[in-house]
């Protein structure tokens, strides 16, 4: 069994409100998913579902949906906000790599990059096993994944960015980066600034090259039917910022 790679690299999700307010409006995603599921009346499964982004308005749309998170703050703020819209979602904490769920179904799907999450080829493995005894044969597994754009990971990348939190509070970011080309593993520190306080954080993010990609999913039983530059279906080249990656279970 491989070293559990996810306690020590949540630092982010440390506060569920604030990463709900960044990514409240980001619905392609969900178009996406939403279209591959228009013939589909099974029970479907979110991995790593966060506050429940995608599996409100999913289950408000009429299906049934299981959402799994390994962050117990996040699926809780998830539970509050399904039970304010009155919709009713399946939400667990689980670890991804070990689902111990009461069904299996044709589609289990994973957004917000969290793929990079799985820092070694022993945790990819566990997690495309994890999704394998979860789906039918021929289910169809959905995920993404930050492409390597080469050009940018060469160099330890020092940039600032601001937003504005839930409060409504200017917040200044100071990110540096930097890549392990042996690891292929990102290590992002962030400073965060706001009027009265600084925190830091920092996360780790493993990439996979397209090649590279193709290959675990066969040998775990998957066959890829495609991987698109984004989830507008764009075509995948070397200046693609994402990687959409679209499976499917060998029957």
């Amino acid at each position: 069994m491989y070293q559990n790679e996810f306690n020590g690299n949540l630092e982010k999700y440390n506060n569920p409100i604030e990463y709900d307010t960044l990514y409240e409006n980001y619905k392609v995603d969900l178009h996406f998913i939403e279209n591959l599921l228009k013939n589909n009346n099974d029970t479907i499964i979110e991995l790593a579902c966060g506050t429940g982004r995608l599996a409100i308005p999913l289950a408000k749309r009429g299906f049934d949906v299981y959402a799994i998170d390994i962050h117990e703050g996040m699926i809780q703020l998830a539970i509050e906000k399904a039970k304010k819209q009155d919709v009713h979602v399946n939400f667990t904490v689980q670890d991804c790599t070990q689902l111990q769920l009461p069904i299996t179904s044709s589609f289990i799907y994973m957004t917000g990059n969290t793929f990079q999450h799985f820092l070694s080829n022993e945790s990819q493995n566990a997690l495309l096993q994890s999704v394998k005894k979860h789906l039918h044969p021929g289910g169809e597994f959905v995920f993404d994944t930050r492409n390597a754009l080469l050009n940018e990971l060469s160099i330890v990348d020092e940039y600032e960015e601001s937003s504005v939190n839930s409060k409504g509070e200017k917040l200044i970011i100071q990110h540096r980066d930097e890549y392990d080309p042996i690891t292929q593993i990102l290590n992002c520190r962030s400073i965060n600034k706001l009027e009265h306080t600084t925190f830091e954080d920092a996360i780790r993010l493993r990439y996979t090259y397209p090649m590279e990609m193709k290959r675990l999913l066969e040998q775990n039983g998957f066959e890829l039917l495609h991987i698109y530059g984004s989830w507008n279906k764009s075509d995948l080249t070397k200046d693609s910022v994402s990687m959409i990656v679209h499976a499917r279970l060998r029957k």
